[in-house]
């Protein structure tokens, strides 16, 4: 396993490094992809974050160097399809959702001005609704249509405001055109059905977002929500998705699961290979303090219910104090793909200088090499 890294930013700006996104491409380069946030970040004229950055790295990414800028690109991921490379997200914080095109590895993108041209749902102006949010989850290719999941944070607050939405198009669609997709019914947190621990002393309450579009050994398409249940820790929520895309659903009786950093963004890919299902997130078991960042695990699971810890990826190596180590480090939000037998990440770091552990002043990059060997551990091989 070896980090690299991609961006530094200077804590003075007040400008912090977010939404990390990876992909390795056709010709072996790898792309990716962040954007900025904090009082001092570039802003549009509502006033909000709005502006992401593309990079490439032609030698596995130990090294990396700037492509572009795209403005109206925020909490955006990468992903593949028909030869093409595609940036899907939102036009600005809490904007509209939006796709482009780059058919030359990411030096140029496609501008979605309207509805034939990646413009797919309309937000409303500045923070009225809707107020479309997401981050760099998995997009899933299954049952002949591309998925990915959403929210609308109506009304807007944090984290119960937000409501759980997918969006899919079949794979043969042209994916520019906002009539090739459709949006389930938008699926709001009830906290009256809410664990009663759930949120328990927490001015913020409960709430769910950033979901992960997975399928099931069985074929069953789950949104796997990251939920804010303080000070319950390792919780998720699994919603429901038809078949044909337009229902999302949720039974409080047996949707709520325990999940290893389920308080906290994650990802979740199924390996091709073994079928397997692999889960990178900040890792809370042991914590000395009851929410901390500056932890990320790998863990596996057969099913998507019973999850084990498979290896720790990055941990604080500077500060000593666990108090002030939680309250200033954080190796947090990340993507990952499979790398032929290995996995390539990239993760937003508060690391060795930042403000505090959410103000992320570092992009970094890391590989782990035969990933594959720690399942062969976990069956005792």
């Amino acid at each position: 396993m070896w980090i690299s890294e991609l961006r530094y930013q200077d804590p003075r700006t007040r400008t912090y490094l977010g939404s990390p996104s990876l992909l390795r491409l056709a010709d072996g380069t790898i792309l990716a992809t962040h954007d900025y946030f904090g009082p001092g970040c570039p802003r549009n004229m509502e006033r909000e974050e709005h502006l992401l950055s593309v990079y490439r790295s032609e030698d596995d990414g130990r090294t990396w160097r700037n492509l572009t800028h795209v403005s109206g690109a925020y909490w955006s991921g990468l992903f593949s399809h028909g030869g093409a490379t595609w940036l899907i997200g939102v036009s600005a914080q809490y904007g509209d959702i939006v796709i482009r095109r780059s058919d030359d590895g990411g030096f140029t993108w496609t501008f979605p001005a309207d509805e034939a041209s990646g413009l797919l749902f309309r937000g409303g102006p500045y923070h009225a609704p809707p107020n479309y949010h997401c981050a760099p989850v998995p997009v899933l290719v299954a049952k002949g249509r591309i998925w990915r999941a959403f929210e609308d944070n109506d009304p807007l607050h944090w984290p119960h405001g937000f409501q759980s939405c997918v969006v899919s198009a079949p794979i043969d669609a042209d994916l520019l055109r906002a009539a090739s997709w459709t949006m389930t019914n938008m699926l709001a947190y009830d906290q009256d059905v809410d664990p009663p621990e759930f949120g328990a002393g927490n001015s913020n309450g409960s709430g769910w977002l950033e979901g992960n579009i997975v399928e099931a050994p069985d074929g069953q398409l789950w949104n796997i929500l990251r939920v804010h249940s303080a000070p319950v820790l390792d919780k998720a929520a699994m919603a429901r998705v038809s078949d044909d895309g337009r229902t999302l659903s949720f039974d409080p009786a047996t949707g709520f699961i325990d999940l290893p950093g389920g308080m906290t963004k994650f990802v979740i890919r199924r390996d091709p290979k073994t079928g397997v299902f692999w889960l990178m997130a900040n890792d809370m078991q042991d914590a000395p303090y009851p929410v901390r960042r500056n932890r990320l695990s790998l863990f596996m699971s057969p099913d998507l219910r019973s999850w084990t810890r498979r290896k720790v990826l990055l941990e604080d190596n500077l500060e000593a104090d666990p108090l002030r180590s939680a309250q200033h480090t954080g190796f947090q939000y990340p993507d990952w793909h499979f790398d032929r037998d290995d996995l390539i990440y990239l993760v937003r770091t508060a690391y060795d200088g930042a403000h505090n552990f959410h103000d992320a002043n570092r992009i970094t990059f890391g590989r782990v090499k035969g990933f594959r060997r720690l399942l062969g551990d976990a069956r005792g091989d």
